[in-house]
């Protein structure tokens, strides 16, 4: 699928953002391997080792989730997820997880992250998904202010990093997919 996103205001600034190709891809092909890998290293640069949660292949595959792989200019440049969870202490029915939000450093600052969330919410809508949630941390500021300026707000800490002071966690209440008329 491709995603024009043509002009965009914020204020009083426009800005032209990129066209970016978002291909459905298994966390196991080899784009989205190197990108999680990067991903990984990125980790270890802000947090001094690499993301410890749990992530099985099979959780990013339809009908429970969905992994993308942003391409600009044929290029994979930012990728990202999300999985479906089962209601339970720490999350309820419709809920699903954003993971693996990642943009190359060549290619920051030109409105990849936002076009991916968008087009990641999009298919949560369309799955059928009433919530999307994710965690961040605080030496990543800029994911804050993404999920921030994209209607997240501050939600209880889940996940294996529920007792990390540095952990931040949000979520989205999503809009209901239309039904289709029978």
């Amino acid at each position: 699928m491709r995603v024009r996103t043509g002009i965009a205001t914020h204020g009083k600034s426009t800005v032209t953002l990129p066209v970016v190709e978002c291909r459905t891809r298994t966390l196991d092909h080899p784009d989205a391997r190197r990108l999680i890998a990067a991903l990984q290293q990125e980790y270890v640069r802000r947090y001094g080792g690499e993301d410890a949660s749990p992530i099985d292949v099979s959780e990013f595959v339809a009908p429970r989730g969905t992994f993308i792989v942003g391409y600009l200019d044929g290029m994979a440049m930012a990728c990202g997820g999300w999985r479906a969870h089962d209601p339970g202490p720490e999350f309820t029915a419709g809920d699903a997880e954003v993971k693996r939000m990642y943009v190359v450093p060549v290619a920051r600052g030109r409105g990849l992250s936002r076009i991916l969330l968008v087009e990641l919410e999009r298919r949560a809508v369309a799955a059928g998904r009433r919530r999307l949630v994710l965690e961040t941390g605080t030496p990543q500021p800029e994911a804050i202010g993404l999920y921030t300026s994209s209607g997240y707000s501050e939600i209880p800490r889940f996940g294996v990093y529920r007792c990390d002071a540095g952990s931040r966690c949000f979520g989205k209440l999503l809009p209901v997919a239309a039904q289709s008329a029978r």
